[in-house]
């Protein structure tokens, strides 16, 4: 599996983010991304469970960069989301998240993506439709910005 590049602040990749995840992707330069995260304390909701909207965003950066999987500088921002969740997922614990894409079509991609508890099960899944980011927003200062680089382990 080959190390994906991380940005400066992202919330979920973001090496430099304090209230980050500082999550690490690697991916079968195909379709497919994989990650492991211990969902932090601060990022509860209900007592000791992690929020959605934190497994929502770990679903989003995964399945986003299933896209990526075979070109890092690919960058695509999603468009429609959809998230089922289906157990709950409790803070401190280790998670696995997968993300695969379906179909890349122009400027079109489908990709879905699923959270894993420790003992296998989905803890979430998502399917994401995603469109090539606009040129306005991917200028050469925003990318500078971003620090997209591989990180040594």
């Amino acid at each position: 599996m080959r190390k994906q590049p991380n940005a400066e602040m992202c919330f979920v990749c973001g090496r430099s983010n304090p209230a980050g995840l500082k999550m690490s992707f690697h991916d079968n330069e195909i379709d497919t991304v994989v990650s492991e995260v211990v969902i932090p304390e601060h990022c509860q909701g209900y007592p000791e469970i992690a929020h959605g909207g934190i497994l929502t965003a770990i679903l989003d950066e995964v399945v986003g960069r299933s896209i990526m999987a075979g070109d890092h500088h690919r960058f695509m921002m999603t468009v429609n989301m959809q998230v089922q969740f289906r157990l709950p997922v409790l803070v401190g614990t280790k998670v696995k998240a997968e993300g695969k894409l379906l179909r890349l079509k122009s400027r079109i991609a489908k990709a879905q993506g699923k959270i894993y508890l420790p003992d296998g099960r989905v803890a979430c899944e998502a399917e994401l439709t995603m469109a090539d980011m606009p040129a306005e927003i991917a200028t050469h200062s925003r990318l500078e910005a971003l620090n997209w680089a591989v990180d040594e382990d």
